[in-house]
């Protein structure tokens, strides 16, 4: 596919607050520019990547980012609007998404990626009107989300995900939750609720072992378990994505749902707290074009590797 549609010019951000946000570019332009994408990249204080994408939305062919699941989520809602394919260069700590994707986490690899494979459409999740790629949540999530900061992510990559959930697990408490969703309303004593459209979140952790991010779905779970310990017992279901399974673990597929809480509650996005309860959540099938390679057949379902 190398050089199939030559000519193009692709929009590059990179975020500079990525923990690998200060990459030498050089290398990765020069990959692009082999395949026919001639990059082009705002002056350094133009930063926001929502206007970025809405401003060269007809002088340049696609967006491509440079940084984490935040960065990402940032400028999904951008994305869906000018429908510009979405390149990746995994820069971030966790880079769910791109796990998701079965994309290289090298940066060459994955500019290689974005030179070579098509564009593909992928699902958008969207809470209060914000768009999200890999899950939204409430509860544990949502509070280690606020707890997790910049440096510890920058100085402990991954591992700055087990430090934070370490800190705050004593002290995690259920909360009750109104469900409605399907015709149905039910109530919940849980520590945390969780709405995924992709498959990977949270640094290391699966929605759900057949999760994809094309598959029209939302798959909701909810932790209602009576001790804190218990999530420890839980740990190897969440990283496969079989905590459904468990008996203290209430897990469906939808398109839609609503979640109420006595008080209003955060509600983390992709690992940013984006807006509060009520939260109406809604997946948006083939929202956006990612370059990514063909998804592989497995299961119920397509999944990517």
């Amino acid at each position: 596919m190398a050089g199939a549609e030559a000519g193009r010019r692709a929009l590059l951000v990179v975020n500079p607050k990525a923990r690998n946000g200060g990459l030498d570019l050089e290398a990765v332009k020069d990959v692009l520019r082999r395949g026919g994408i001639e990059p082009v990249m705002p002056p350094p204080e133009e930063t926001d990547c929502k206007v970025l994408i809405r401003d060269h939305a007809r002088t340049c062919d696609l967006v491509i980012l440079g940084g984490g699941d935040g960065t990402l989520n940032a400028a999904a809602q951008a994305l869906a609007e000018a429908r510009m394919p979405l390149g990746i260069l995994p820069l971030g700590t966790a880079n769910d998404l791109a796990r998701s994707l079965g994309l290289p986490l090298d940066p060459l690899e994955a500019a290689e990626t974005i030179a070579t494979m098509p564009a593909r459409p992928i699902d958008l999740g969207c809470v209060n009107g914000h768009h999200f790629f890999n899950v939204a949540s409430i509860g544990f999530s949502a509070d280690l989300a606020g707890e997790l900061t910049a440096d510890l992510k920058r100085r402990l990559g991954t591992i700055g995900y087990g430090v934070a959930a370490i800190r705050l697990l004593r002290r995690a408490r259920p909360f009750t939750v109104y469900i409605e969703h399907d015709g149905v309303v039910e109530t919940v004593r849980t520590i945390q609720v969780s709405v995924g459209n992709g498959r990977h979140y949270g640094g290391g952790m699966t929605v759900e072992e057949n999760a994809t991010v094309d598959d029209g779905l939302l798959n909701f779970y909810s932790l209602e378990v009576a001790h804190w310990w218990r999530l420890l017992a839980l740990l190897p279901a969440l990283r496969r994505g079989t905590q459904g399974k468990a008996a203290d673990v209430r897990a469906f597929q939808t398109t839609e749902v609503v979640l109420r809480t006595r008080k209003p509650r955060p509600v983390n996005t992709d690992g940013e707290l984006t807006t509060y309860t009520p939260a109406h959540l809604r997946v948006l099938p083939k929202a956006v074009q990612v370059h990514a390679p063909p998804p592989v057949a497995h299961g119920r379902a397509s999944i990517f590797p």
